[in-house]
């Protein structure tokens, strides 16, 4: 095994890690990226093969005398969540992720940074380079974990069958052994809309800003609000002032398991826009006193703004605000069994006006009981059924259960104990992983998640903490010794 300083590990990862930031791979948009990891498993000299689907599933043969041992699996994913701070330019099926480096982090140019899970494939790709002495393993890097996680869906299980060790390189924490994580189901709201000629006089455009927002799974707890959820309270507080107005647009947040950070309506009165104010200024103090210690740096601005040419039905209005207010956004309950973990949580994600004046409403409950799943779901068909809108049920994300007999979850902690000096800290996450897809494919995998430190991620003040790669890469190169 080639003997590397921590210096040279970080640097050869973070300029892997420059490539894939250079190829956009949006959820759902990955085939770029996944041609771009045929080549370079290809080049390191890999079997590779891409599925349907576009996971890329890439086996590097053992070194000599250790043909027979069993095999490992690094896994990590290639979507990311693309978001950028307001205001900025960015095409995320097009522009690359600029990088800022200092001696601390790695940033992104006023967008997130993609180190879910771009980090991951960094490093899986720099240690099949240079490990020098290793039995079978085989890379599985797989499409669309952010959204639907069709990719850990879709994957053969041929692929893993004959698997006996799984590393997931997909968690936020350098100093955390994942060995379970919560289930989730993709909840989305339609309604086809009726558009009137609106008969206010003056149009105005109502912006929220400043919310912190992040990842629906790691920051649910934080007490964070969500934009959506509250435009839709402030949209019914005008309505409760009495003041007559049409709602044109209503858009907000960028993914489903991101906590929106900002919010956009355009709205037709017959009143002056100090009227208006007059109630956000109220509704901002309401704001403040339920959320001003964990999330204090809302803003609201009220601008004119041109006359629509059509503004919603009043019914659909109604229907839409009473949904956004209805629906449960934030934690639900709290484990029994582990206090400090969230069991149960949802997040009002997306509002859009998708083609043929359809609004969709992108919901997504988790939890580590499957029950509570079940009752979500019941509540988004009572909840559509009260609304006038269908609720569309995708297909669950299976939970992981934590296996108390892991081989893998021994040998890791005595490694990072013996590297760092201090113990591993065991954990069960509220996040999703796709480990719960592939137990469900190979229940006999000892399986674990790690990953480097990541901070804000699935936002644009996402950043990783540099000097947390080395101890990462050499966990897993020991690792990988040991088992072989």
């Amino acid at each position: 095994m080639i003997d590397y300083s921590d210096e040279k590990i970080i640097d050869e990862v973070v300029n892997e890690f420059g490539k894939l930031a250079a190829i956009p791979r949006q959820s759902g948009h990955e085939q770029a990226v996944s041609d771009y990891l045929v080549t370079a498993f290809e080049n390191i000299g890999c079997t590779v093969h891409q599925d349907e689907v576009n996971n890329v599933i890439a086996d590097l043969p053992a070194t000599a005398g250790k043909e027979n041992m069993p095999i490992i699996a690094l896994q990590a994913h290639m979507d990311m969540v693309c978001v950028a701070e307001p205001g900025k330019k960015y095409d995320p099926l097009k522009d690359p992720i600029k990088l800022i480096r200092n001696d601390k982090y790695l940033t992104a140019d006023g967008t997130s940074l993609g180190a879910d899970d771009g980090i991951g494939i960094a490093k899986i790709l720099f240690i099949m380079k240079n490990l020098q002495v290793h039995g079978p393993l085989r890379a599985i890097i797989t499409v669309d974990e952010e959204q639907g996680m069709t990719g850990a869906m879709n994957l053969d299980a041929k692929y893993l069958s004959d698997v006996q060790y799984f590393i997931n390189c997909d968690s936020e924490n350098y100093d955390e052994l994942t060995l379970g994580s919560a289930g989730s189901v993709n909840i989305d709201f339609n309604r086809q809309l009726t558009f009137a000629t609106p008969q206010g006089s003056r149009a105005y455009k109502i912006s929220l800003k400043g919310l912190k927002g992040g990842h629906s799974g790691m920051e649910i707890n934080t007490g964070r609000a969500n934009a959506i959820r509250c435009m839709g309270l402030l949209l019914r507080a005008i309505d409760e002032a009495g003041i007559s107005y049409e709602l044109a647009s209503f858009t907000g947040g960028k993914a489903r398991n991101s906590i929106p950070a900002e919010g956009e309506v355009i709205i037709t009165a017959l009143v002056d826009k100090e009227n208006i104010w007059d109630i956000i200024q109220a509704e901002k103090a309401q704001y403040m006193d339920k959320y001003g210690m964990c999330d204090g740096g809302i803003e609201f601005e009220l601008t004119e703004a041109a006359m629509p040419k059509q503004v919603m039905s009043e019914q659909d209005r109604d229907s839409l605000i009473n949904l956004i207010v209805m629906l449960h956004s934030g934690v639900y309950s709290m484990s029994m069994v582990i206090p400090s973990l969230v069991e149960t949580s949802a997040n009002l994600g997306k509002i859009s006006l998708m083609d043929n004046n359809v609004l969709n409403v992108m919901y997504f409950p988790r939890s580590s009981n499957d029950s509570k799943l079940e009752e979500f779901i019941l509540q988004a068909d009572i909840l559509a059924e009260l609304t006038g809108f269908t609720a569309v049920i995708g297909t669950k994300s299976p939970g992981w259960k934590e296996r108390k007999d892991s081989k893998l979850a021994d040998i890791m902690q005595k490694v990072f104990e013996e590297q760092n000096g201090q113990p591993m800290k065991v954990e069960t996450i509220h996040a999703g992983l796709e480990c719960g897809w592939h137990l469900a494919k190979n229940p006999n995998l000892d399986i674990v998640s790690i990953g480097v430190t990541t901070i804000d991620i699935h936002s644009p003040e996402e950043k990783l903490e540099l000097w947390t790669v080395a101890p990462q890469v050499k966990l897993i190169w020991e690792t990988i010794k040991r088992l072989s």
